[in-house]
């Protein structure tokens, strides 16, 4: 079974039903695949939660998820790497963050599937995979 690291653009699209291909997948194949997460993800996902019970709910679930587990000092390190690279070649993410997901995803060998154009940069400048719809 594939392992997928899911990005906050797509749960925030999933958890509204805003109709993505993207979240359309994850909708299509939550028992199909292994659905992983890391820290900035869940923190970008919860922090956006207005409701107690929502919140709630939806941590509860992330706690099913697979955690990915990586050293944070190493791992910051090498999104700067990273953000710093594409800085050289005239690409500006808007979201730093972003290259510390994406190194999640590079470290681990698994696909970022996501709704957020700046990874497409960063999958062609880097060993980021993600997921193809075309």
């Amino acid at each position: 079974m594939d392992i997928v690291l899911v990005d906050t653009s797509v749960w925030i699209n999933f958890f509204k039903a805003k109709k993505t291909d993207a979240s359309l997948f994850l909708k299509n194949n939550l028992s199909d695949v292994i659905i992983a997460t890391c820290p900035v993800i869940l923190q970008e996902v919860l922090q956006g939660i207005v409701s107690d019970n929502e919140f709630k709910a939806v941590a509860n679930y992330f706690r099913t998820l697979t955690y990915l587990v990586e050293e944070p000092y190493k791992l910051a390190n090498e999104a700067a790497q990273l953000y710093r690279e594409l800085r050289k070649k005239g690409i500006t993410i808007r979201k730093p963050n972003d290259c510390l997901i994406a190194v999640y995803a590079i470290k681990n060998n698994i696909i970022l599937l996501n709704d957020d154009r700046d990874f497409q940069f960063i999958a062609e400048n880097s060993a980021l995979k993600t997921m193809n719809f075309s």
